[in-house]
């Protein structure tokens, strides 16, 4: 018997699980659940990262986490995105309160990359990005979109793979395994912040049933509904006018910061049915419907000159009339999510096996804004818009086949082949003319479009494309017992630029039983999406020295605007990965894996440095500053990854114990702008993350009664504040949260589940940079900086 090691996940089993699945409770109760766990746990057979039969964890060539449906359901969110970031140190992610789409997509990233350079499938197929793109300019799937009550288990494979798997696959593949047995689980919950605020409520059912003896077909849906948080004060400059007009009543605060309200639906389905021996034909699916609003910021009537100024278009008005204390625009979303995929699959033979399917994907998010104005049209103004909508497309049809050629060594050499086509739309809607208008009080110093989110005009909306046609051979072989060798290769054609070959080779040494080592170098490659080559946007920010508002673009690489003042044509980010690991399993269920890498990042994909526009130039938008994307840095990152994992017997339970840590260094090596212009993108590069990321894991399970007790470091990072003129900075130390939880089975089908994350209730230092917008915590910071929750969590398993 071999026990887990591979991941921080390995020793936390089940036996913190409120719920397993309807076979497991019907068959084991107790401490059976947890042992049978740990027993499994080291012989999970693995599909990412290799297309070979019968791959455990042990015996992969690069390293793989196995994330099983009872831990990722250990969370007391149901955003997969919040799920990982607690689970795997090396997976990040920003909570991002009122940064206009972020706030409902967040960007996560694995090893300290960008978001998007990390692949995503869904039972081993590509799953479509997120119509967003961030600040950034990352366009990523959007996580929280999949239920993770649908969920069997997560494979992550951390290392290169786009010889594998194509595009995207830079830092490493997240690979999400849908449930596909019989049974029935349900579940609600209820979470609050010790602060009062941030109630959620989640419901969620998952039904499977058998179609006979030759398939299953699985349904699952789930509810979430949050409530805002906020961790505000008032504004000084709102208190100041307060004081100065005792005669009205200013809001206190006037502008929230914290999470969103928010509200999410989401759905599964996983079927298969053989229809011979020879053929199997499956279909699967997820979807998510949903909304939020969050609050951007506070509008001074005492100051916001391009609103509350008089104006020689409208003599007798003013906005004061409507918005007598200020306004703060209620940004708001409405986004969908759908993806499905078909297909057939079988063994025409005992050497030769076939997959043969087709997906499509969209995501839509539609924008709109509240409480605001155009002060340019004066009194023909609305207070509210529709701003518009983004729709992300994808079409994909692969053909993998599996052949085992005899040709002597312990096993057949496996060889997997394939093609695949991929078609790529984004598409970008107009919003209400009056949301993008220009109107007649613009030429008198009044601020044109929709104030706070300017809406999507002509100039912007248009459907873009990108096909793609791809082909890739991947071997393995066991040329004597001790030794595995893996090679891959793959050549894919853009539509857009042009064509990528991509290698990898892999190998493995097992000198004793228990201990291996492994390495892998690859080649990878990232290329723009359609939405990154042709996508403008106008935002509006405040400067938190002068708290003016100003407008600034974010412009296409071939807008004339921007090709005036130095974008070129976007060209793939290109990868070299190298790693270098050893794993060691014992007997006495103690094991270490050590893993190091490092992946170097040609042409690394970014935001040029904030431009100023000449008076020279025209600037009908009246943009105080322009950016575009642009191929800016060559970057490399560095690291380590260490697991370790222990499993025993202790006074009639299982306890379980684990420790897993990350450094993650990056480093800019070069670029067109790294030491001059852009010292922001470099900065942010290297230090917006913490290099140190740790997690700790106690459990305990006897008879009815399981318990948890999880830490999670992170360590120093560095702030960015974007202002009119520049950039500020603000560097945080290192912050240690704790987590516990309490599980009681009170029959085989029914558990009860009490705990609280964050137990000590710590914040982080202030962000001092931001606090004349009435914000106390930085909303770029990596983890929750709402401080403590509580949550109790009924499961129902039938």
């Amino acid at each position: 018997m071999k026990f887990a090691t591979a991941s921080a996940v390995a020793a936390l089993h089940v036996l913190f699980a409120p719920a397993v699945s309807a076979q497991t409770a019907a068959s084991q109760a107790g401490s059976e659940i947890s042992q049978a766990a740990a027993d499994a746990a080291g012989e999970d057979v693995v599909v990412t990262g290799t297309r070979e039969r019968g791959r455990t964890q042990f015996d992969t060539l690069a390293p793989i986490d196995v994330l099983p449906e009872a831990l990722v359901q250990s969370s007391v969110s149901s955003d997969l995105t919040s799920v990982l970031a607690q689970l795997l140190p090396s997976f990040n992610v920003q909570r991002l309160p009122a940064a206009d789409g972020q706030a409902f997509v967040r960007p996560a990233t694995l090893r300290g990359l960008s978001a998007d350079q990390t692949l995503v499938l869904v039972n081993g197929k590509r799953y479509h990005r997120s119509a967003l793109l961030g600040t950034r300019g990352a366009q990523a799937p959007d996580l929280a979109s999949i239920p993770t009550l649908a969920i069997k288990r997560i494979e992550v494979l951390r290392d290169g793979a786009s010889a594998q798997y194509g595009s995207d696959a830079i830092a490493g593949v997240i690979n999400i395994i849908l449930d596909d047995q019989p049974g029935m689980e349900a579940y609600g919950q209820f979470s609050q912040y010790y602060a009062g605020d941030g109630n959620n409520y989640q419901s969620g059912a998952r039904g499977g049933v058998a179609l006979g003896d030759k398939g299953a077909i699985v349904f699952t849906g789930q509810f979430e509904h949050g409530e805002a948080t906020s961790r505000t004060r008032q504004r000084p400059d709102a208190a100041a006018f307060q004081a100065a007009n005792l005669t009205l009543a200013v809001p206190n605060p006037v502008q929230r910061w914290g999470q969103p309200d928010e509200e999410r639906v989401r759905g599964a389905v996983d079927m298969h049915y053989d229809l011979a021996d020879v053929a199997t034909v499956y279909a699967f699916g997820t979807v998510q419907q949903g909304e939020g609003i969050t609050d951007f910021n506070w509008r001074n009537p005492s100051n916001t000159g391009s609103v509350y100024n008089a104006s020689s278009a409208f003599p007798d008005f003013s906005f004061r009339s409507i918005y007598p204390v200020g306004f703060t625009p209620r940004f708001g979303t409405q986004f969908a999510d759908l993806q499905l995929v078909s297909g057939l699959r079988g063994n025409l033979s005992d050497a030769l096996s076939y997959d043969l399917s087709a997906s499509a994907g969209r995501s839509r998010i539609d924008y709109m804004i509240a409480e605001t104005l155009n002060a340019s049209l004066g009194p023909a103004s609305p207070t509210s818009f529709y701003l518009g909508r983004l729709t992300q497309r994808e079409t994909n049809l692969n053909a993998d086949f599996v052949y085992r050629l005899p040709i002597g060594g312990v096993e057949p050499l496996n060889i997997a082949f394939g093609g695949e086509r991929r078609i790529e739309r984004y598409a970008v809607g107009v919003g209400d003319p009056a949301s993008y208008a220009i109107g007649a009080g613009a030429a008198t110093g009044l601020a044109p479009n929709a104030n706070g989110f300017p809406g999507f005009g002509p100039q912007q909306a248009g459907n873009f494309q990108q096909t793609s046609n791809a082909g890739y051979v991947d071997l393995t072989w066991h040329p004597v017992t001790l030794l595995t060798l893996g090679a891959a290769g793959r050549y894919e054609d853009f539509s857009s630029f042009g064509d990528k070959f991509t290698y990898k080779f892999s190998g493995r040494v097992e000198p004793v039983e228990w201990l291996a080592l492994r390495g892998t170098y690859s080649t990878g490659f990232r290329a723009p999406t359609p939405a990154q080559l042709n996508s403008r946007v106008v935002s509006q920010g405040l400067d938190t020295r002068t708290l003016q508002v100003f407008n600034q673009g974010r412009l296409a690489p071939t807008d004339p605007l921007a090709v005036a003042l130095g974008a070129k044509p976007l060209r793939p980010e290109t990868s070299r990965n190298i790693s270098a690991g050893l794993i060691a399993q014992t007997h006495i269920g103690l094991g270490a894996t050590v893993d190091l890498y490092q992946i170097d990042v040609d042409d690394r994909f970014s935001q040029s440095a904030t431009i100023p526009i000449p008076a020279a130039f025209a600037n009908p938008n009246r943009f105080t500053s322009i950016s575009y994307f642009t191929n800016d840095f060559n970057t490399r990152t560095r690291g380590v990854d260490v697991v370790v994992s222990y499993t025993h017997t202790l006074g009639g339970g299982r306890a379980s114990a684990t420790l897993a840590y990350n450094y993650n260094r990056t480093t800019v090596r070069s670029g067109t702008s790294a030491a001059i212009a852009n010292d922001t993108q470099r900065r942010i590069f290297e230090e917006r993350l913490p290099q140190h990321n740790a997690t700790g894991t106690l459990g305990y399970e006897i008879g009815r009664v399981g318990v948890m007790l999880r830490s999670r470091y992170y360590g120093p990072w560095t702030d960015v504040t974007g202002n009119a003129t520049g950039e500020l900075f603000q560097r945080f130390g290192g912050l240690a949260l704790f987590d516990a939880l309490l599980t009681y089975r009170v029959t085989p089908n029914i558990s009860i589940r009490g705990g609280t994350e964050n137990v000590f209730n710590t914040y982080p230092a202030e962000a001092t940079n931001q606090a004349n917008r009435g914000l106390i915590y930085s909303r770029n910071a990596p983890y929750d900086t709402d401080g403590g929750r509580y949550y109790v969590r009924l499961g129902l398993n039938f």
